[in-house]
């Protein structure tokens, strides 16, 4: 007589599930169960979280600020526009005439090539259309625009209209599969702590204690932990989870990615302070 086969994973994991969730958190402690029957392995897990918190996200959350984007001028030679691509290292690059606000269209630095290759090449008639979009867009559906689109980056504009900032695809799937070695990424040798938006910084989680306090004057104690994810794990007394916030001494965190064995990212704002009482 043949064995019972042996269940799938799907099988298993219908099994843990059969009892329907009553709201996202409950749907997230079944899974986190499963992860500990290992029913899920943590990259697995980490898609799912990932994958969930991104409908709650908007692109202001992951954008790359005005301040920092990176544009070549229209009005400059070929010359030094190439030279300013290899400097920089991007693959894309908004193209803008009197400022940034006066985005043309977006600059492939492959198309630099026919230049230097001795082709025929007009600049301006080799720019990709730019793709505009609100600051509130959510990034679930950014991606599915992204993907039908087939664009890889879109220009971020505030209410007024004005440019905001620009966002690509990989900062979107880095919500979803964790840290991709993209051009917009952090220096793993430059800052740690950039501005995002309404005086909030995205922070590595890897960023030096001492660094940090110097950043946002604070006066956290590096003896027991070198990081300010190690400061957050003794905080929560764990590892976080992505989305999770706590507030000390007077410094907002939010984990902005997080697997199920580091954190990798943050968003840090600091908060108002009381105003002293008065007699």
């Amino acid at each position: 007589m043949d064995s019972p086969s042996k269940p799938s994973l799907i099988d298993r994991i219908s099994a843990l599930l059969s009892r329907e969730p009553e709201d996202r958190e409950d749907l997230l402690a079944l899974l986190h169960a499963a992860f500990e029957r290992d029913l899920l392995d943590a990259d697995a897990l980490s898609i799912i979280e990932g994958a969930l918190q991104v409908s709650d996200m908007q692109v202001h959350d992951v954008m790359v600020p005005r301040a920092q984007m990176d544009c070549v001028s229209l009005e400059a030679p070929v010359e030094e526009i190439a030279g300013f691509v290899v400097d920089k290292g991007h693959s894309r690059f908004p193209a803008i005439g009197e400022g940034k606000d006066d985005v043309v269209g977006i600059l492939l630095a492959k198309d630099l090539l026919r230049y230097f290759a001795g082709r025929e090449f007009d600049l301006r008639g080799m720019l990709r259309p730019a793709v505009f979009i609100p600051e509130s867009k959510r990034l679930n559906v950014l991606l599915r625009e992204f993907r039908v689109s087939h664009n890889h980056m879109a220009i971020v504009v505030d209410e007024y209209g004005g440019v905001a900032g620009l966002v690509t695809i990989e900062d979107v799937l880095e919500q979803i599969v964790g840290d991709i070695e993209d051009e917009y990424d952090l220096d793993e040798l430059g800052d740690n702590i950039r501005l995002a938006y309404n005086g909030r910084y995205r922070v590595k989680a890897t960023t030096e204690i001492e660094a940090f306090n110097k950043a946002f004057a604070t006066q956290f104690c590096d003896d027991e932990y070198d990081t300010v994810g190690g400061l957050l794990i003794r905080q929560f007394g764990r590892l976080p989870y992505r989305g999770e916030t706590i507030e000390l001494d007077g410094v907002k965190f939010q984990v902005l990615r997080a697997d199920s064995r580091r954190l990798h990212s943050l968003l840090v704002e600091r908060l108002p302070q009381p105003e002293a009482a008065t007699e």
